[in-house]
């Protein structure tokens, strides 16, 4: 049996490898794009300070999006990139700073997309491998897969938004279901004639009843709110409809059982869905091959918390249920940084010192 430090030492020489760049982002890094890329849940948990001219900055609580910012800025959009990294990052947890150790890699402009999430799933074998673990708990879902599924199933645009922006957000998801599966009476609201109309009404409704236009809520974005749930409450998603984004959701299972009974969903509802699910079992199997003690599943619901993920998702956890790699595909990034042309992005994430308290267990 290795010891700790032999352990660490192959997981160095893992990220060091001919094949990949090591980066170190800085420690100190602007706040805002945190703010807006990984969303209001995750800045809560960010070390955070001003500087003099009211900047915020924060210490280093990842290290995909500081990796994306700098392929991008150093220019390299449409030339392959490979980026490993290991090193601290920092954050809140229950109120107190906190510091966590991960090693991961980055694939970014990638050719073949498919064939970057492959390494990128090989990479976290290998990493999981260095310390004894041989049979983690596969976690697979498909963000891509799921969008895929919302238009297949013909959900009215209207919805597919606002049910997507709802995944990896089980609480959250679970009440908007809840309410699409009550019966209901509708009553239809005419909409006034366009939205400077609207504006025009909402503002004069504020100024008359004493409200501020400089607030949290602008007239612009009251009268957007409410032409959205006009053009949600227009159209219904039919109980049929409501009733098989139930039960897609409720899959999970081994890779293969779960794919197949996704496409059976489908063909029972009337629509092939074998194409989207094609690449899922590709990976799944990928998987299997290089994990045969391992428990692959497919979990329909499944989705990281960040909504720029794009393709096929995963996590691989240990005996105690903690995280130890988690991934996926996640383009939607790149391009919320300002890519001028699509850029396929890939990688993962290992926890460290996970990984040694699960290779001493």
């Amino acid at each position: 049996m290795k010891s700790s430090s032999e352990r660490y030492a192959a997981l160095v020489r893992l990220v060091e490898s001919r094949t990949v760049t090591r980066v170190t982002p800085p420690l100190l890094l602007p706040a805002g794009p945190f703010f807006d890329l990984a969303g209001e849940e995750f800045g809560r948990n960010l070390l955070l300070t001003t500087a003099n001219n009211g900047v915020e900055y924060c210490l280093r609580p990842d290290f995909t999006l500081p990796i994306a910012q700098g392929y991008l800025d150093d220019g390299m959009v449409g030339v392959p990139a490979a980026y490993t990294y290991l090193g601290t990052i920092f954050r809140q947890q229950n109120g107190f700073p906190v510091e966590h150790e991960q090693a991961g890699l980055e694939l970014l402009g990638q050719p073949d997309a498919s064939a970057a999430l492959d390494q990128v799933l090989t990479f976290a074998r290998w990493a999981l491998a260095i310390y004894d673990i041989t049979a983690p708990n596969i976690r697979l879902g498909g963000v891509g897969l799921f969008e895929a599924f919302l238009e297949a199933a013909e959900v009215p645009p209207a919805w597919r938004a606002r049910i997507r922006h709802r995944f990896g957000h089980p609480e959250a998801l679970s009440r908007l279901m809840e309410r699409l599966s009550e019966p209901r009476e509708r009553i239809g609201v005419q909409a006034p004639d366009g939205r400077e109309t609207m504006i025009e009404i909402v503002t004069d409704a504020m100024l008359s009843g004493g409200l501020s236009l400089i607030g949290s809520r602008t007239p612009e974005e009251i009268a957007d709110r409410y032409l959205e749930k006009q053009a949600l409450e227009s159209s219904p998603i039919p109980e049929r409809t409501v009733k098989l984004l139930n039960d897609y959701l409720a899959v999970s299972d081994s890779a293969q059982r779960a794919l197949d009974t996704i496409g059976n969903l489908c063909r029972a509802h009337g629509f092939d869905f074998e194409e989207p699910l094609f690449q899922v079992r590709n990976h799944a199997a990928a998987l299997a091959a290089l994990s045969p003690k391992a428990d692959v599943i497919f979990d329909a619901a499944f989705s990281p918390r960040l909504d720029y993920y794009t393709g096929i998702v995963f996590e691989m956890t240990g005996s105690d249920g903690e995280v130890l790699a988690s991934g996926g595909e996640y383009d939607r990034l790149i391009d919320r940084l300002g890519a001028t042309q699509p850029v396929t992005a890939s990688g993962c994430a290992l926890w460290t010192a996970r990984l040694e308290k699960e290779a001493n267990l």
